[in-house]
């Protein structure tokens, strides 16, 4: 009956231990700065990075901020990987846009695909992130 009683209470806690952690949040929270697009093995080393990353830590959050050359991985007419983003879109991963850019490289809106968001200054929007506890990658190679 005692060695019973023990294996209960083993099975027990095996169970109770694997149930906690699966339902550990997974609190990771990313941003990415990409800057360099205008080399498409650019856009695709970022697709693959947040593939990756999103196949590994599905919970987590994820922002690729945009700005400096890294504009035409999301324009509509230079971009080589608008289908990879439009499914990591629908993961989660949020495009963020700085205007800034956009202004100074005399880009409008209708030349930029419809799953992105857009800031004011993206340096800034990486400078908050990082403030608020986001954990910083340079997105590409």
């Amino acid at each position: 009956m005692k060695n019973l009683t023990l294996s209960f209470i083993l099975v027990f806690s095996m169970i109770s231990i694997a149930a906690f952690a699966q339902k550990k949040p997974n609190n990771h929270k990313i941003v990415f700065q990409f800057t360099n697009a205008v080399d498409t093995l650019q856009q695709k080393a970022i697709v693959n990075q947040l593939k990756n990353l999103t196949t590994h830590w599905p919970n987590a959050k994820y922002e690729v901020v945009i700005h400096s050359m890294g504009l035409p991985f999301v324009m509509s007419a230079k971009s080589k990987q608008i289908d990879a983003i439009k499914e990591l879109r629908a993961k989660g991963v949020r495009f963020l846009v700085c205007e800034n850019t956009m202004k100074s490289q005399k880009v409008s809106k209708d030349q930029i695909i419809s799953e992105v968001e857009y800031v004011p200054v993206g340096i800034a929007e990486i400078v908050e992130k990082q403030k608020q506890g986001w954990t910083y990658i340079k997105g590409g190679f």
